[in-house]
């Protein structure tokens, strides 16, 4: 299939699912959780734009995001009783802000790069966290600025009122701000901006400035992020200091790393595991931290590129195997799927045993008082899967790059 052909599917495909999404998920719980998921995926995306594309790891991301929301949040509470339509317009108010920000903020922390570069903005985070309760006027102290979306007449007959009408405005966002960072990419901004991410003295050589480069960048990123966080203000209706912490920061650095910053689409698949693991698991499990956790160290071990490394791989290598090859890898595939399965269904048990005899929360289900027989078998199951996969793993591995030889 032809690359442009290709192309214009996948983007089809896109906005058909954000178009499509509503009917599929009509509750307002699940729409606001949606409006999440979107509001996140233009914030990862706007992270990878520092870390996959310019090379810069920032610990104060949500810095911009935070900024963007609370000008947001005070341009909606002075516009109130204007005109619907202005609500439309307000994310690019908060991209504005998210962009003077990191203008003033991007000029001390370009001037370094790799870890100065960390350092001095995780030092920026905690100052501008501790200067937002020493503003309360501005950042509302600890209880943040509340708002009301609804600012006056409807827009024909659209007032933003709804939980659908929202999470439109943040898809249409996040379909325009996805389609300009993707562009971005195809610039010759965005390509040099790879050259100072893999060699710096290079760039310099044939005559670009790599902290020029950087600081553009990272104004950039810092406008979408601004954007970002003006739409997760409108959703909730509330800006606080919580959306500038350092806290805040390294969830969109986990998910961004989770999704996998070797390719574009990565970030987008992040953000939506995160938030279905912050909205969703938390609500089932205590220990949804745990899980998180776990599963970000999994893929940093195993799989680098992240979940979209991994399906870029696995769809790389599927076409490369014809369908009578696929035959023969079905057993020792099924026998690594099984092993992997009953290693995950092990493991989540003896989490939830440990954690809920060891704090006492029984969260209604009932409890044994000493439930070391059910842990031993647990750890039992755990070894013996981990024990198929380290003997068929190899085996697998060395069958596929058989039969890729074969193909040949």
């Amino acid at each position: 299939m032809h690359v442009n052909t290709l192309r214009r599917l996948t983007w089809g495909g896109f906005a058909l699912a954000l178009l499509g999404a509503p009917l599929v998920f009509p509750q307002n719980a699940a729409l606001s959780l949606l409006a999440q998921c979107g509001s996140m995926m233009i914030l990862a995306l706007s992270f990878n734009m520092l870390l996959g594309q310019a090379g810069m790891l920032s610990f104060g991301h949500a810095v911009y995001a935070g900024l963007g929301a609370f000008a947001a949040v005070h341009a909606m509470n002075r516009m109130a009783g204007a005109s619907a339509a202005v609500l439309l317009c307000i994310p690019l108010l908060g991209g504005m802000a998210g962009a003077l920000c990191g203008a003033l903020f991007g000029f001390v922390t370009t001037r370094r790069s790799g870890t100065a570069l960390s350092m001095i903005s995780l030092a920026l985070v905690e100052l501008v966290t501790a200067g937002a309760f020493m503003f309360p006027a501005f950042f509302g102290g600890e209880g943040g600025i509340s708002t009301d979306r609804v600012l006056g007449p409807a827009w024909f007959g659209i007032d933003f009122g709804s939980q659908l009408q929202v999470y439109y405005l943040i898809a249409g966002w996040l379909f325009v701000c996805t389609a300009a960072m993707f562009g971005l990419t195809r610039t010759p901004l965005g390509r040099i901006a790879n050259a100072v991410r893999e060699n710096p003295e290079r760039a310099a050589f044939i005559g670009y400035d790599p902290r020029h480069v950087r600081y553009l960048m990272f104004i950039l990123s810092a406008f979408f992020a601004g954007i970002a966080g003006a739409l997760a203000a409108i959703n909730v209706e509330i800006a606080s200091a919580e959306n500038l912490g350092l806290l805040r920061s390294a969830q969109i650095l986990l998910f961004t790393f989770i999704g996998g910053i070797g390719t574009f689409f990565g970030p987008l698949i992040g953000a939506v595991v995160g938030v279905l693991f912050t909205a969703l698991l938390s609500t089932y499990t205590r220990a949804w931290q745990l899980y998180l956790g776990l599963l970000f160290m999994g893929l940093v071990l195993f799989a680098p590129g992240g979940m979209a490394g991994v399906m870029v791989s696995s769809v790389a290598v599927m076409r490369r195997l014809e369908l009578r090859q696929w035959v023969r890898l079905a057993k020792p595939l099924f026998l690594m799927a099984g092993a992997m399965l009953l290693l995950s269904g092990a493991s989540v048990a003896l989490i939830e045993i440990v954690y809920r005899h060891g704090s006492g929360i029984s969260d209604g289900l009932p409890t044994s008082p000493y439930p070391y027989g059910w842990m031993i078998l647990c750890a039992a199951a755990m070894a013996a899967a981990a024990l198929v996969l380290r003997c068929a793993g190899p085996r697998f591995r060395s069958r596929l790059a058989a039969l890729i030889e074969e193909r040949r």
